[in-house]
């Protein structure tokens, strides 16, 4: 088993990490202090061609894999850009895979060129106030009225909710009352802003990329924009889910080296006591321990790509992935405000923001407490606790 990219992913990270010089970290640390989205950015990745790194190709698409997906994330954060710019296009990389399984050839060919070309934005919108991650118990319904469906209900933790034109909606169509993944359907349609209220949420980091809730009464969707079969929407969000955590998993590593970077560019360059604070071994066994964290995740998400690709089961890998790769980062943005002492929690030096945004990939979109759980269950096997 060998685990070196091959010369067309060598080539990939190279013309994502170009068009990442272009925006530097000035460039960053003003989107994050005027919590404004980075258009310029998308639309330098859409002009790339890059959106579509995971799509089919007949439909404007690269049609490569997860694991090319993973290389350019984890090259987005990394350049400085972090999980501001990885999420402004993260959506767009995996989002779309019950369209592209499950959506007919009309909604292929409507759907996804859009997004490649980076005209369209769309949003991911499942989780509920009252819900959480217990995804079968969703209350937004979806009431058939025709030609049409009309949406009622509320959504929270939208990203990129303020700029998407498009949204991917899970709501409920079985009998009113009922509970479970039976009757759950999933439509890709218009966020049509005179009739969803969208309300962003102050938090805590990630300013560049918003986060909401929507608010929808009646909403009309078209029945052309209902994915798949009506009821099965959510086993058809299942093959954007561990997409999604390796992805995640790559941009956290992404994150965590370029913390790792600047830790070792300051602790080189600091000199203090007439040396350099480098030379200290108190110093450098941190750091040197958040390599090899951070590598070794890279290795598992890579695993769980490899997977994902060749067709294999890979929820245990993707989660584990995920779940490695979001301590690793987290503890490297916080080794690299220590090692900044005082300056560390300066905006100036860019590690706090880093710190900040490493709290996204703990929490999200499944919390570790809840990766331990299902590992233990479905590897281990031990009684399901939840």
């Amino acid at each position: 088993m060998g685990f070196s990219t091959t010369e067309q992913q060598r080539d990939i990270e190279d013309a994502v990490a170009r068009i990442c010089a272009g925006f530097d970290d000035g460039y960053w640390l003003a989107k994050d202090n005027e919590a404004a989205f980075p258009h310029e950015f998308h639309a330098a990745i859409a002009a790339g061609g890059w959106l579509g790194i995971a799509m089919p190709a007949e439909y404007g698409g690269a049609g490569l894999g997860i694991t090319e997906a993973a290389i350019m994330m984890r090259t987005i954060s990394e350049s400085g850009a972090g999980m501001g710019g990885a999420s402004s296009v993260h959506m767009n990389i995996f989002g779309l895979q019950p369209v592209v399984v499950f959506g007919t050839d009309e909604q292929k060919a409507r759907m996804l060129p859009p997004l490649i070309r980076g005209e369209d934005k769309a949003c991911f919108a499942v989780t509920e106030p009252d819900v959480g991650l217990n995804t079968t118990r969703i209350k937004t319904r979806a009431v058939r009225d025709g030609d049409r469906y009309l949406l009622s209900g509320q959504k929270i933790w939208i990203s990129t909710a303020q700029v998407a034109t498009k949204m991917l909606i899970l709501a409920r169509t079985g009998e009113p009352g009922k509970q479970g993944h039976e009757g759950l359907s999933l439509f890709y349609t218009d966020l049509d802003r005179s009739k969803i209220e969208v309300r962003a949420i102050h938090k805590h980091g990630r300013h560049a990329v918003d986060s909401n809730m929507l608010f929808l009464d009646r909403v009309e969707v078209p029945a052309a924009d209902l994915i798949g079969e009506e009821g099965r929407g959510f086993k058809q969000i299942l093959h954007g889910l561990n997409p999604e955590r390796i992805l995640i998993a790559s941009e956290a590593v992404g994150l965590g080296h370029a913390a790792l970077r600047r830790a070792s560019r300051y602790a080189r360059e600091r000199v203090v006591f007439d040396r350099p604070i480098g030379q200290n071994q108190g110093i450098q066994h941190p750091l040197a321990r958040c390599w090899m964290n951070l590598e070794a995740a890279w290795l598992m998400t890579l695993e769980a790509a490899r997977r994902y690709d060749a067709g294999e089961d890979c929820g245990a890998q993707a989660n584990a992935a995920k779940f490695l790769a979001a301590e690793a980062a987290y503890e490297s943005c916080q080794t690299a405000v220590m090692t900044h002492g005082g300056m560390g929690y300066s905006a100036e030096y860019h590690v706090e923001r880093y710190l900040r945004e490493s709290l996204i990939p703990r929490i999200a979109p499944v919390s570790p407490q809840m990766i331990m759980s299902f590992i233990a269950e479905k590897v281990l096997g031990l009684p399901k606790s939840y």
